[in-house]
């Protein structure tokens, strides 16, 4: 089994496979990171529960955008699974080319969002557009190239940055309004918070399919915690929330040493 571990700056969404099925996948906070020991209870403990043997897995992949993180987890896997793990990082396959300007800039979540597109889809132009903490947006080409993309502040981020950095601003559910006419505060933040986010994402979409793809249409895949919210917006052709684990598979797979 490999097992593959996404860290986010909120969430650690995590996957295990057998073969080519993700036979569970599971969340926790990202904070408090806790030590190695904590990490790799959990991780054994939440494949226990849902009744899979931790010993059966013979190899991790992890992508990470929370540095402090990595050792720990590193130690976790070494520890408890006995295995060195992978990790998504500058200098590795990924069978894509980057064409940002410095590659090692890119987060590695965004790359592994990447690889996934075009394995999902390959032989397309692709946009991901990855609704989480942050909200980006990836572009691929048909040929496997990386060009890059954008990266906004989240629905979640923005509601809180509203209700920290105003006096009279309430913290308010996420969600979809009935209306894009608010009729209190809260129904307003809503609606702001909603209406400005499918504004956005559908204005960052058409500038990028006439600057990337001379105003052809790719194919744009959705993902991330939020994505589900926007479905009945028709932003998406399709949404596949575990698109990262199934990027960070390919990766690790490419990356296995000869013989393994």
């Amino acid at each position: 089994m490999l097992l593959t571990v996404d860290v986010g700056n909120s969430q650690i969404h995590g996957g295990v496979f057998t073969g080519d099925t993700l036979a569970l996948q599971f969340r926790k906070t990202t904070q408090p990171i806790g030590s190695s020991d904590e990490l790799g209870v959990f991780l054994r403990s939440v494949l226990r529960e849902n009744d899979l043997d931790p010993a059966r897995v013979e190899r991790v992949a992890i992508c990470s955008v929370v540095p402090p993180v990595a050792y720990p987890l590193r130690a976790a896997c070494v520890k408890y699974f006995n295995c060195e793990p992978f990790i998504l990082q500058a200098g590795v396959k990924t069978g894509l080319k980057i064409r940002y300007r410095n590659p090692a800039e890119v987060g590695a979540d965004r790359v592994a969002c990447a690889i996934g597109a075009a394995q999902r889809q390959p032989g397309k132009n692709l946009l991901v557009v990855d609704c989480g903490t942050a909200t980006t947006v990836e572009v691929i080409t048909q040929t496997g190239d990386y060009l890059g993309g954008a990266i906004m502040p989240g629905v979640g981020i923005s509601s809180e940055i509203l209700a920290s950095r105003t006096a009279k601003l309430p913290r308010v559910e996420i969600a979809r309004p009935e209306n894009a006419l608010g009729r209190s505060t809260a129904e307003s933040i809503q609606s702001g918070l909603y209406h400005g986010h499918v504004g956005a994402i559908r204005n960052l979409t058409s500038a990028l399919v006439v600057e990337c793809f001379n105003g052809e249409r790719p194919h744009v895949i959705g993902t991330g915690g939020f994505t589900r919210m926007f479905e009945a917006e028709e932003l998406f052709d399709e949404i596949v929330p575990e698109l990262v684990l199934f990027g960070l598979k390919h990766a690790e797979q490419l990356n296995q040493e000869p013989g393994k």
